[in-house]
């Protein structure tokens, strides 16, 4: 009885992995026009619950701005969309603005979740 729930649980955040992994696929440089996962920029995506983490890094610590918040802020908003999940934090590192990329980002109103979506 244990054993099938804690494979059910496994199996539950498998598939959360696999719906951010999907939704950090579809999320693009600006700058450059090519996926962030095909950039490898995303360092670190840990999973708590309903709750995620991700670490990340721009392109360049000198990359403008306001691609860094771009991208910081559809990592965070796309994953929030999931349905499963109810909290995303989102750090960048290694660039100039990365304290203020992470405020704004992480203090940001959240983006309406799709009713039909959630489960």
């Amino acid at each position: 009885m244990v054993f099938d729930k804690i494979c059910m649980m496994s199996e539950d955040i498998q598939q959360t992995r696999r719906l951010i992994f999907d939704e950090l696929s579809k999320i693009v440089d600006p700058e450059i026009g090519v996926s962030i996962m095909e950039l490898e920029l995303v360092d670190k995506v840990d999973i708590n619950d309903n709750q995620v983490n991700v670490d990340l890094h721009l392109t360049s610590p000198f990359c403008p701005a306001v691609f860094g918040f771009k991208i910081a802020q559809d990592v965070r908003d796309n994953i929030y969309r999931i349905g499963s999940i109810e909290q995303v934090k989102v750090n960048v590192s290694n660039h100039f603005m990365a304290e203020a990329i992470n405020k704004q980002v992480n203090e940001s109103k959240l983006p309406e979740k799709d009713k039909a979506e959630e489960k």
